[in-house]
């Protein structure tokens, strides 16, 4: 696994926290690794952005990003309202295939959601995994509604053909209610996908030496991590 395609359910996921935890993991494995941001909306032309955000959190990695827009929303409104030209599925794949070509690992970060478009023709970071041909992580909130959209985007990834690896819960919350503790369950039976990691609520707000050095306990050995799955069903089913 060269490249890892990340995407989330939606927006505000986790996704970006999420990418850095598997950055930083990676790194702390002996790893090099590249951290490339689709489309980054929201932000202005000197501001720092997602990739900038997993770097600060994750260490040395290197980061790029293929397009900016002032605007948060969607890339192709994003960039339709600013008078820039759109980003376009091969771009990722093109941008993302020569960082692998040095480095052990390439994430791919996108925006919002799988479908989210990119350009006038529809194209998504679906379009730019199935280029790709690489395999992809879902980031998904772990509270009520989250099995409703897992379970699409899951069905999305089949339907295309593509390699879908498995789910991380972006955010757990502290005193988790019955909706989230029964969703730890749920969420790899909706999709058909094992659960590969759940990050603590305010994990970003750690600091970066903290971050990195709990990553790890994070995720799954399937990203690097010591996470297991079975005890973590079993603390939460408590």
């Amino acid at each position: 696994m060269s490249v890892l395609v990340i995407t989330g359910t939606g927006t505000e996921v986790g996704k970006t926290v999420a990418t850095a935890a598997i950055a930083a993991t990676a790194v702390a494995a002996g790893r090099s690794v590249a951290v490339l941001k689709a489309a980054q909306t929201g932000v202005g032309p000197d501001e720092p952005g997602d990739a900038q955000e997993v770097a600060r959190l994750a260490g040395p990695v290197t980061i790029a990003e293929v397009a900016r827009y002032p605007e948060p929303l969607a890339p192709a409104t994003a960039a339709r309202r600013a008078g820039l030209p759109p980003v376009h599925p091969r771009e990722v794949a093109e941008a993302a295939a020569k960082l692998a070509a040095e480095h052990d690992l390439v994430l791919v970060e996108g925006a919002g959601g799988l479908l989210v478009r990119f350009d006038e023709e529809g194209g998504t970071l679906a379009d730019a995994a199935e280029l790709l041909r690489a395999p992809v992580l879902v980031v998904a909130s772990a509270g009520l509604g989250t099995l409703n959209t897992t379970e699409l985007s899951a069905r999305e990834l089949r339907a295309r053909h593509l390699d879908f690896l498995g789910v991380v819960i972006g955010s757990w919350p502290d005193s988790p209610d019955l909706a989230s503790r029964c969703n730890v369950a749920d969420l790899p039976e909706v999709s058909g996908a094992p659960l590969l990691g759940a990050l603590p609520g305010g994990a970003g707000s750690l600091a970066p030496a903290d971050f990195r050095a709990a990553a790890p306990g994070w995720l799954a050995p399937r990203l690097d991590g010591v996470w297991d799955a079975k005890v973590f069903r079993e603390r939460a089913a408590d």
